[in-house]
């Protein structure tokens, strides 16, 4: 194969990648819109589930690799609609800790059964083994991308 022709291959996996992701989010969006919850809000609040209550801002921003002040605009709506409670850390009063409400968690489990739904119809025609392969490659790639990452920072000291 010529260097040419595997570039255009790998460019088209990443653009097979990109739209993938486009498309199971837009079915996860669309599914998850009735229960009152932008892509931005549900995914902060799945995320805090999968995290547990109690973590700051900050680490909840990291961990969804988005800046910290759009967080804290998605915290600010989820918290408007009593999903989640935000409150000073008593450690370093700078930083805020998020938890859940009752009500929070009840959404949740609305958006869990949702999100194990939908992960079910677009899978249901992958095996089992199809889909451990897959997602061995998406580490492997997701590895090198980080290591790669890491090299950056460290040539730019």
């Amino acid at each position: 194969m010529t260097a040419e022709a595997t570039h255009l291959r790998e460019y088209s996996l990443v653009e097979h990648l990109g739209r993938c992701q486009r498309l199971w989010r837009m079915v996860a969006d669309a599914e998850l819109a009735p229960l009152g919850l932008t892509h931005p809000r549900w995914t902060a609040l799945w995320k805090l589930k999968r995290m547990g209550d109690g973590v700051s801002q900050k680490q909840l921003a990291e961990s969804l690799e988005i800046e910290l002040p759009s967080l804290m605009r998605t915290l600010g709506q989820l918290e408007e609609q009593g999903l989640v409670t935000r409150v000073s850390c008593t450690q370093d009063k700078r930083a805020r800790i998020v938890n859940t409400t009752e009500a929070g968690r009840q959404v949740l489990a609305q958006l869990e059964s949702r999100i194990v739904k939908i992960r079910a119809e677009m899978l249901q025609d992958v095996s089992s083994e199809q889909l451990k392969i897959f997602e061995q490659v998406l580490s492997q790639i997701t590895q090198s991308a980080l290591d790669k990452l890491d090299q950056l920072k460290t040539l730019d000291r």
